[in-house]
């Protein structure tokens, strides 16, 4: 299989689309060598969620705290049945100099992406054709191969690892508890899952708030 899928024969993809198979090009931070991975066949497939968690640039700013933010929950991320993939239009090469560079990525264990064309970027369209990166976006697909949570920010605001681990429990407990949904804040403030039907049109606040 190539190493990168052509975009040409995708369209562009967002919340519910299948993503195609394809093959990421990564840095192990744990073993310190460059491999591939096949999102399908090393990790969807075993019955996982992936997080593509997409950021500018190496040997940035803001970049070395997202990413030291999101290794202190790496384990509990794991322990839901996730893996997670930090990307960016770097290469293998730079990942590995930075994480050996920076002491903010001390403690990350999870692999580092090279999207260096954009390719894959571009079909989430997460792509910043001006600069030539790639936004801050937290892209989530189920084992299915669906995406289920896509989160995109301009680069100069970071994001929120504890929010990011709430939302991959609440669309693991939704898979596994059909026909219930999670209404905000669930998994933090919130314990109460709601059973859409019309016993509860116009009536969410007396359920809602006596459960929570």
């Amino acid at each position: 299989m190539e190493d990168y899928i052509d975009v040409e024969e995708f369209r562009i993809l967002g919340v519910g689309d299948k993503v195609p198979e394809f093959v990421i090009k990564v840095y192990d931070t744990v073993e310190k060598k460059f491999k591939e991975i096949n999102i399908y066949k090393d990790i969807l497939s075993k019955g996982k969620f992936l997080v593509l968690f997409y950021y500018p640039a190496d040997f940035t700013f803001v970049c070395p705290t997202e990413l030291e933010d999101l290794a202190e929950k790496y384990d509990q991320i794991k322990k839901e049945g996730a893996e997670v993939i930090a990307m960016s239009t770097d290469t293998v090469y730079t990942h590995l100099a930075w994480h050996a560079t920076e002491k903010l990525l001390e403690n990350v264990k999870f692999p580092m992406g090279e999207d260096h064309t954009g390719t894959i970027a571009k079909m989430f369209n997460i792509y910043d054709y001006k600069s030539g990166v790639a936004y801050r976006a937290t892209i989530i697909i189920d084992p299915d191969g669906t995406v289920v949570g896509m989160e995109i920010n301009n680069t100069d605001v970071g994001r929120d690892a504890d929010e990011l681990l709430r939302k991959i429990k609440a669309f693991k407990y939704v898979r596994e508890h059909p026909g219930e949904v999670c209404p905000a804040k669930w998994g933090k403030d919130v314990n109460i899952t709601l059973k859409p039907g019309e016993n509860l049109v116009g009536k969410v606040y007396e359920y809602y708030k006596k459960g929570k």
